[in-house]
């Protein structure tokens, strides 16, 4: 039987492990990329959009439409992380500029006419704050009928990264996380909980190492500059996310109620998970565990078919 691979919208703020992610769609069988959005995040929304355009073309997808999204959160002023990505968003990897440039629609707009004109056939994943999604949304309701699915990298059922209860991708933007939950779709969250155990550690970065100018210019570079202080190596967050569409065998998920703290202290952007709710409140599916040794053969094997350009 003839493989038909789940269409995907990647909405993301690269960022080292969103490019990884982006390789990693590009690159499995299981997926076609259909659009890339942009939103500020890691680093600002030009930043992130530039390095859209740089993957892209290094990774041998010049035609893949890029679609730049919003440079603010909702409410609060933005929250980057140059101090874990380095100035330009991608560490180390030192790749050429842009030779293209984004389409002139906005991505909010990309993002519901591309769902609208296939509805139930795309997934959605988002592994950046959510503000373009909130946007989406608030502009047309009916997106949360008409996607496939919809997942992001985010959250957590215990801890935080930039604060003690916050993971950053809901932190840098809590009123737009609080908009996606409360939206009426299930919306599966891959958080802290798994992707702290994705760790690019000595034996997967020399695998990575065989990979030719891939692992030269683009995976080695930019792993080396993003070790988790606390756990020693980089932690490969948004890749688990996309891994998942494309196998969704590598993760155990539990249905739950979650619910995003706007207005606590100490805990703004908490993602407040109850997996005792009743099945008919629960309005997400939480990661709660992960096959490691799965994923790293999964991605392997999405990397070793990429045929990269561009670089010197």
């Amino acid at each position: 039987m003839e493989l038909v691979a789940k269409k995907i919208i990647l909405d993301c703020d690269p960022g080292i492990d969103d490019a990884m992610a982006i390789a990693y769609a590009l690159g499995s069988p299981n997926l076609d990329l259909v659009g890339i959005t942009t939103v500020a995040g890691n680093v600002s929304l030009d930043k992130t959009t530039a390095n859209a355009l740089r993957l892209r073309e290094f990774l041998g997808a010049a035609d893949m439409p890029v679609f730049a999204g919003c440079a603010m959160p909702l409410l609060r002023p933005a929250l980057t992380a140059e101090h874990v990505h380095g100035l330009d968003g991608l560490g180390g990897a030192a790749l050429p500029p842009p030779g293209g440039v984004a389409a002139p629609e906005h991505a909010s707009d990309f993002i519901i006419d591309t769902i609208r004109r296939a509805p139930g056939e795309i997934t959605l994943v988002a592994i950046g704050p959510l503000t373009n999604i909130a946007l989406a949304l608030r502009r047309e309701p009916a997106l949360t009928a008409q996607v496939r699915d919809f997942v992001i990298m985010g959250g957590s059922t215990t801890r935080g990264n930039v604060t003690p209860a916050a993971e950053f991708n809901i932190a840098a933007d809590p009123e737009a996380a609080a908009v996606v939950f409360s939206a009426g779709w299930t919306v599966t969250m891959v958080g802290l909980d798994v992707t702290l155990q994705a760790v690019a550690n000595k034996a997967v970065t020399d695998r990575l190492s065989a990979l030719g100018r891939l692992a030269e210019v683009l995976l080695l570079p930019s792993l080396g500059a993003y070790a988790d202080d606390e756990i020693g190596y980089p932690a490969v967050h948004d890749l688990c996310a996309v891994a998942h569409v494309a196998r969704p065998d590598l993760l155990g998920l539990r249905p739950a109620r979650v619910e995003v703290e706007t207005a606590g202290r100490w805990t703004s952007g908490m993602t407040v998970t109850d997996f005792r709710a009743p099945a008919g409140d629960c309005n997400a599916l939480v990661a709660t565990t992960i096959d490691v040794p799965a994923l790293w053969d999964t991605v392997h094997d999405a990397y070793s078919r990429l045929s990269v350009t561009g670089a010197n």
